[in-house]
């Protein structure tokens, strides 16, 4: 019982270590957040010119996408391999734009919080958020997942700049 006591108290103590730590990007080099933040805005370019290939370079080998947002009335998810991704195709011209970033960073764990809007073929489709999980590799940081909300507003918010050149606004 006094072990069982003596464990849990070294729990507790670790845990409320923990939970008054500052945040990780505080503690984090300025650089590694940076780094795993450019790998994130390098996502968005690829699929900004649909390359879907440079897209899924930037990812591990057992990376994993999901999407989730009220489609027609209906709450949907979807969830696709990094094969999958790879693999697709579009000949619409797509524009996703970040803004906003929040990146957080822990040792070879890092978290992008990236608010977006996203045109097809120069017209208002949505906004969201993507969350960009990435872990640090001998070759740099690399996409281990991305979830995203599909939204409109209110829920969530155009780019700050206004809509890209040539695009029509919400």
């Amino acid at each position: 019982v006094a072990d069982m006591r003596t464990a849990i108290s070294s729990f507790l103590a670790a845990s409320f270590a923990v939970l008054l730590a500052p945040p990780a990007s505080a503690q984090a080099p300025a650089g590694e957040a940076a780094a795993a933040l450019a790998v994130a805005d390098s996502a968005l370019a690829a699929i900004s010119r649909s390359d879907f290939v440079a897209f899924t370079d930037l990812m591990l080998d057992s990376a994993v996408t999901f999407s989730a947002g009220m489609r027609g009335g209906k709450y949907q998810a979807h969830f696709s391999s990094r094969a999958q991704q790879r693999a697709m195709h579009t000949a619409s011209r797509l524009t996703e734009r970040g803004y906003h970033p929040t990146v957080l960073v822990s040792g070879p764990v890092a978290m992008v919080w990236l608010p977006y809007d996203f045109y097809q073929d120069g017209t208002w489709s949505h906004c969201g958020v993507d969350v960009f999980t990435l872990l640090e590799t001998d070759g740099g940081w690399r996409i281990a997942t991305v979830v995203w909300s599909v939204e409109q507003p209110p829920a969530c918010s155009p780019h700050p700049d206004g809509p890209p050149p040539g695009a029509t606004a919400k």
